[in-house]
């Protein structure tokens, strides 16, 4: 027995020592597991709750509305068939409907019949742009070293159209079309689109265009080498402008980060108008099409078709895809628009048509990297797109301002989608500042994903003021801002619009979004959509590729239902023969039913109820799409597979940032510089206490910074090297910053012309906040001057005697170091500078001497700009 008993003894048992262990009573590992997975189970249930309640609200309020006020309509019809009926009008009134109806018919039948011839002449031709512009070819992506199937034009501004004369040294325009299945042109498709609003300006505006078929081998690198190559084109043809302005539109906006990304000395400003850049990005109860890799398939979806067309992935899939997010439109709506109204819809539905019905074709590498690297697995904001082997596309490598368009109106690229990869790319707005990039946002109510950059008056509005703007924004202090348009006055090409810049943080972006939860699914299909994709890959593959060939692929491409229905409603149909003719007669023998016949209105009533039904399934169908996704990842075990791409990248702590290279050797020159470092030092600690910038506040700082001396001999390199090291400073170290001005500005001359250019700027006392007078009283108290009083209405800068000491600068000389700026600025020389009043420019005349002040100017005079530039 003393065995037995010495197994129950302490120490040799384990069940014995888990009783003297007090610890062994609580929670298990396992329990605590559990605990968690229910936890994750009950968050989903209340997403999906959220979602569905969300949706169900949506769908009661809307077609609760409709419904009512179709059936008011349809009630109002019936009456008025019954007072016809008493009139004796009822047969006259049925006459004149079946005679109008049955024209309408035949001049729809005979629109879509040239709607079909005008498809086949556009196939024919090869799908050239549908820009409403001429334009001649300036560069062909087909003979650079790397070819692709894109091209550069040059738009030539129409003669029939009031615009100014195109100016050389002014920024030139770059506008990046979207190649998502249709062809190039819809950002020059309307004369109130993005290439009409900068030719009005005197802009010189080039089109980046591409050809049907893709060249061979061609990839999503190719592509961007190509673009880059075309911004350098556009440079040389105009040495004397800034850096031009590259604009994206929707996927030409990922294009467009991908090319600035690549390339950060090459672009100025890069709008992004309506660009999926963090794709996962929504809100729960909206946005369905974001789900569609997790319900339809991810990568393998792109190959398999990819295969299908013999290694060319056919747009017209793609562009079936985005007709199947409002079918009531697509399939319905836009044909009955055209059927009630052919008398003046037909050619304004061809000219649309004729973009929407040119489809483009992608290499599979290219549709493959598009689907795996942005869409299904959301590389880009995380920091791991990879054009090519080993190189990393890093946004933050950027350093021109980036400003965003999105809208509320947009159901193909939400807000969240167009401004997320903000949140995921950067710490905190100070990092943005740290970088010394500007990013500059708008979000707009109403205007759709196309409307962002077709015709819309809205985005028209929009993007005349970006135009008229731009050289302001680069005169703001590296940050996060938004951009808001308040109001405007006058003619097209003499508008004055009033807008405002607000100082945004962080969290103002997080609450545009309801939470980033729904996000964590979307990694377990990204990895699922990579271990298809292998799978596909090596076991189907081989065997699809087997069983196509060139001509099986091309036969696919032609019977694919969006050409078909085009070619078979064409003149190439023999029993549509007799379409023309008739259409030609009925137009001749036209008779209209006159307003209020009660047939009419009871078609226009029975077409409303049936447009509504379909609204209703695909609302109906999206909310069953968005719960079937969430109850296939969003599962405890789904989200423990997808741990590995979990949403986010690792980024660096605030209390980091202060250790960043930049950060370090702008604080080693807190005392150093001379009158243009100490203005640029005041001015940024002067917005910083405002949170806000007026436009009038914003034109006068761009004014001094760029056309006043000794500013305006700044290099633009040295102007920005400056405003992000004085940025650093006063963000890292705003009291020694402020302790330090005596230091820059040594005698009592430049300390008074500083702070009276620093008081210019804000304008009256009486507009100013307290506390941006107050930081006005601290500059006089640390310089050893009287306090404020009184207005500065006028230029100080413009004329002054005053001998500015500056030596060189920080930024000239960090500048010099790299060999990016000639040691020519106006702050290089170490001779003192005196500031004259202002003269007319010096201009050689016909015997090579100079006029006006008799001084020979530091390089070429420039061209007189024009009051609105």
């Amino acid at each position: 027995m003393k065995d037995i008993f010495d197994a129950f003894e302490k120490g040799q048992n384990e069940f014995l020592n888990s009783l003297q262990d007090a610890t062994a009573w609580g929670p298990s590992e396992h329990f605590t597991r559990y605990q968690a997975q229910a936890t994750e189970l009950a968050n989903l249930a209340e997403l999906m709750g959220r979602g569905l309640t969300q949706h169900l609200t949506g769908i009661t309020e809307a077609h609760k509305a409709r419904w009512q006020q179709n059936l008011s309509d349809a009630g109002k019809a019936v009456e008025d068939v019954g007072a016809a009926q008493k009139s004796g009008e009822l047969y006259k009134a049925w006459e004149d409907y079946w005679q109008d109806s049955a024209q309408r018919l035949v001049l729809t039948m005979d629109t879509l019949r040239r709607r079909g011839d005008i498809f086949l002449e556009h196939e024919e031709a090869g799908c050239p742009p549908v820009l409403k512009y001429d334009y001649e070819l300036v560069l062909d992506g087909a003979d650079l070293p790397r070819p692709s199937c894109y091209m550069l034009l040059k738009i030539i501004p129409p003669k029939d159209v009031p615009c100014r004369e195109p100016k050389d040294w002014k920024r030139p325009y770059i506008i990046i079309d979207p190649r998502a299945g249709h062809g190039a042109g819809i950002g020059g498709f309307k004369p109130d689109s993005q290439v009409g609003v900068a030719l009005r300006d005197g802009h010189p505006v080039y089109f980046v265009a591409f050809r049907r078929m893709p060249e061979k081998g061609q990839t999503l690198a190719d592509v961007t080498h190509a673009e880059a190559a075309f911004v350098r084109k556009v440079k040389e043809l105009h040495p004397e402008a800034p850096n031009p302005v590259v604009t994206g539109n929707c996927q030409g906006g990922w294009a467009t980060l991908l090319l600035a990304a690549s390339n950060p000395d090459l672009t100025g400003p890069v709008i992004l108008n309506g660009a999926p850049v963090a794709t996962w990005s929504g809100r729960v109860g909206e946005n369905p099409m974001r789900y569609n890799a997790g319900v339809l398939g991810g990568t393998w979806n792109a190959m398999y078709y990819s295969d299908l067309g013999h290694g060319v992935f056919d747009g017209a899939d793609i562009v079936q895809n985005f007709e199947l997010l409002n079918p009531a439109r697509n399939y319905f709506g836009k044909y009955y628009d055209l059927y009630a109204k052919v008398d003046t819809e037909p050619e304004r539905f061809l000219e649309f048509e004729r973009w929407w019905g040119g489809y483009f074709l992608l290499n599979e590498a290219e549709m493959k990297w598009i689907v795996e690297q942005l869409f299904v697995g959301n590389r880009l904001a995380k920091n791991e797109a990879q054009l090519e082997p080993g190189r990393n596309v890093d946004i933050k490598n950027i350093r021109a301002p980036i400003i965003v368009f999105a809208s509320w109106g947009d159901n193909i690229t939400p807000p969240q989608q167009a401004l997320n990869w903000i949140i995921d790319t950067y710490t905190d707005e100070r990092e943005i500042a740290i970088r010394g990039q500007r990013i500059i946002y708008m979000i707009h109510d109403q205007v759709g994903h196309l409307g962002i950059f077709v015709s819309s008056k809205i985005a028209k509005k929009e993007h005349t003021e970006v135009t008229s703007t731009l050289k302001t924004i680069e005169a703001l202090a590296p940050g996060l801002y938004e951009m808001t348009i308040d109001d405007y006055e006058g003619g097209l090409l003499e508008r004055e619009f009033t807008v405002s810049f607000h100082e945004r943080k962080m969290d103002d972006l997080k609450r545009i979004d309801d939470g980033r939860d729904d996000e964590i699914p979307f990694a377990a299909v990204a990895r699922a959509s990579e271990q298809q994709a292998e799978f596909y890959d090596v076991c189907v593959r081989p065997f699809v590729q087997a069983g196509v060939t060139e001509q099986s692929a091309d036969l696919r491409r032609k019977t694919h239902p969006l050409r078909l229905q085009r070619a078979m409603m064409s003149s190439l149909n023999p029993f549509l023969s007799w379409l023309p003719d008739q259409a030609e007669r009925v137009r001749g023998e036209r008779a209209p039913a006159e307003a209020g016949n009660p047939f009419a209105e009871l078609e226009r009533v029975n077409a409303a109820l049936i447009e509504q039904s379909m609204d209703l399934f695909r609302d109906l169908r999206d909310t069953a799409y968005e719960n079937l996704f969430f109850s296939l990842w969003g599962s405890p075990y789904m989200r423990w597979f997808g741990r590995t791409r979990q949403p986010g990248r690792t980024l660096k702590r605030k209390d980091e940032l202060r250790s960043l290279p930049p950060v370090q050797a702008a604080l080693m020159h807190i005392e150093e510089g001379g009158f243009c470092e100490a203005v640029i030092r005041m001015l940024i600690l002067l917005a910083e206490s405002r949170g806000n910038v007026r436009r009038d506040r914003l034109e006068r700082s761009a004014r001094v910074l760029t056309q006043d001396e000794p500013f305006k001999s700044l290099t633009p390199d040295a102007r920005s090297f400056m405003l992000q090291e004085q940025t650093l400073i006063t963000e890292f170290a705003p009291e020694q910053a402020l302790a330090a001005l005596p230091k820059l500005l040594k005698t009592r001359e430049e300390r008074e012309l500083a702070t009276r250019v620093v008081r210019y700027i804000p304008g009256a006392i009486e507009e100013m906040t307290p506390h941006t007078l107050e930081t006005l009283q601290r500059f006089h108290e640390v310089l050893d001057l009287p306090p404020v009083s009184g207005d500065i209405t006028e230029d100080p800068l413009v004329a002054t005697d005053v001998t500015l000491e500056t030596g060189k600068n920080g930024a000239q000389a960090a500048l010099e170091e790299t060999g990016r700026v000639p040691s020519r600025a106006a702050s290089s020389s170490n001779a003192p500078r005196k500031a004259s009043p202002r003269k007319p420019a010096a201009r050689k005349t016909a015997a090579g001497k100079t006029n006006g002040s008799g001084r020979k100017p530091r390089a070429a005079p420039k061209k007189p700009r024009e009051k609105a530039d």
